[in-house]
């Protein structure tokens, strides 16, 4: 255990430094960005992007998180896999580039037939770069990847900052997605070269089959259940009503990826380990969901409070309807944050029918919430309300689930993990509502200023006092280092 334990912390230490480092590049890429082009420019975009994901499934078909769960696949197995998913690849970039026309003239937009015949590469390179990319988890090489996705990241916003100076306009947002799937490509396939055939065995698949099968339907019904709403929105609204929607939701996004996907990306490979032992299964993960609510919950109630100074200093005042849907919208952030960790322990677990179990109710009463929030109440705020209860009533699901079927554990000690985060956010709440009543007039660089130091310093004193971290130890530690 001692062993998993630090394999977990040294993985999520090098995934930090990428995903942290790579928030700074990120931010600043996206408030230049913001700022040369306009929300209906993001709104086309983002339908590609979203139709592209939906054929992006299909190229891994649950193949990586397969290839890291099994451990005796030899690499003739894993050749036959890559030969396999270079085909896909063909096929369904062929694909995509053919339906480009239907799509643009379906949402009217004829651009967008320019646009995803250009994504139509980032099909291809996705689909090659599976089997070398699993083999960089299956193999715990953490620093490695961190190093990867950060270089990826910075070269691919830099082209696209310069693009949109130079007036590429709407294509300066595809310079970073298609430039990076090439570039992970090329890295992945140097460090992990990979046999190409004509033909494949279909033996390899067979052998992973009957965990990937659900892996790739629970991928496909996410897919659906987080773009519905994008799908819907562009057309039966319009395209500046997705690009102030997709804006609000990938800021939301932002501090959900950047700290759920420090830990979970580490957590299945390390994890499985355990499939045999669910006690300790079910330990980990309660150590770890410990550390994600003290993170999430607070984090909230921080964004709700702070949308209106964050969506002006970042983007500016164009982007103001986009305010009420990130404070709606930022309300989930604590029970996604948590969330996002039930996966792992489900194909940690060898269980990725009830991860496909747990995905299909999710889907299917968030996609009732969107129908309803577009077609019934027809504003934004609405469908952003509706996702907040459907990511309630989904993690209820998806954890009873987990403990009862899965894990076969009683339920009770990882509901009393909430009990603390609840009552600091309760806490927040009181802070923030009596600190916006001073600063709702004054410059937001410095009311932001104000609220980030506050939380920081609140939320300092409870990870200190509840032993999560220990903060005083480790700035004693710094304060001693640079005084010698």
């Amino acid at each position: 255990m001692s062993s998993i334990k630090k394999q977990l912390f040294s993985g999520v230490f090098y995934t930090a430094l990428s995903k942290y480092s790579g928030i700074v590049v990120s931010l600043i890429v996206t408030a230049i960005l913001a700022r040369l082009l306009s929300p209906d420019d993001f709104g086309v975009v983002a339908i590609a992007s979203v139709v592209i994901s939906f054929f992006n499934i299909f190229t891994d078909i649950g193949l990586s998180a397969a290839i890291i769960q099994h451990k005796n696949l030899s690499k003739q197995d894993l050749s036959d896999l890559f030969t396999f998913t270079f085909w896909c690849g063909i096929i369904l970039a062929g694909g995509f580039f053919i339906l480009s026309i239907p799509i643009a003239n379906y949402y009217e937009h004829s651009i967008l037939s320019n646009i995803c015949k250009i994504l139509s590469v980032n099909l291809f390179f996705s689909s090659v770069s599976i089997v070398p990319n699993a083999l960089f988890y299956k193999n715990k090489e953490f620093r490695y990847i961190a190093i990867r996705s950060l270089s990826i990241q910075f070269a691919g916003g830099i082209f696209s900052v310069v693009f949109a100076l130079l007036g590429g306009g709407i294509y300066a947002l595809l310079i970073n997605p298609v430039l990076s799937c090439i570039l992970l490509f090329i890295i992945s396939i140097k460090r992990y070269p990979q046999r190409l055939s004509l033909f494949f065995n279909i033996s390899p698949i067979r052998k992973i089959f009957s965990y990937s099968v659900y892996q790739f339907l629970f991928g496909t019904i996410v897919y659906f259940s987080r773009n519905l709403d994008k799908l819907l929105i562009g057309k039966y609204l319009n395209m500046t009503a997705l690009g102030y929607y997709e804006k609000s939701y990938r800021l939301m996004m932002l501090p959900l990826q950047n700290i759920t996907q420090v830990i979970t990306p580490v957590m299945h490979p390390i994890l499985s380990d355990l499939q045999d032992d669910k006690r300790q299964l079910t330990s980990a993960h309660e150590k770890i969901v410990k550390i994600l609510a003290a993170i999430g919950f607070p984090l909230s109630v921080f964004l709700f409070f702070s949308a209106r100074e964050i969506i002006l200093f970042l983007f500016g005042e164009q982007w103001i309807p986009s305010i009420s849907v990130f404070q709606i919208l930022s309300l989930s952030v604590g029970m996604q944050i948590v969330l996002s960790s039930s996966g792992s322990i489900f194909q940690a677990a060898g269980d990725t029918k009830s991860l496909f179990v747990c995905g299909l109710f999710s889907a299917l009463i968030n996609t009732i919430g969107i129908l309803l929030g577009v077609f019934y109440f027809k504003t934004l705020d609405a469908i952003a309300i509706s996702i907040n209860i459907t990511v309630l009533l989904g993690f209820i699901q998806s954890y009873i689930y987990m403990y009862v079927v899965t894990l076969k554990q009683s339920i009770y000690p990882f509901i009393k993990l909430f009990v603390l985060p609840l009552i600091i956010s309760l806490v927040f709440v009181i802070v923030f509502f009596i600190i916006n009543h001073y600063t709702a007039h004054i410059n937001i660089v410095i009311s932001l200023s104000i609220k980030s130091l506050i939380f920081v310093i609140i939320w300092g004193i409870y990870i200190q006092y509840t032993g999560i971290y220990d903060v005083k130890n480790r700035i004693t530690k710094l304060v001693s280092h640079q005084s010698k």
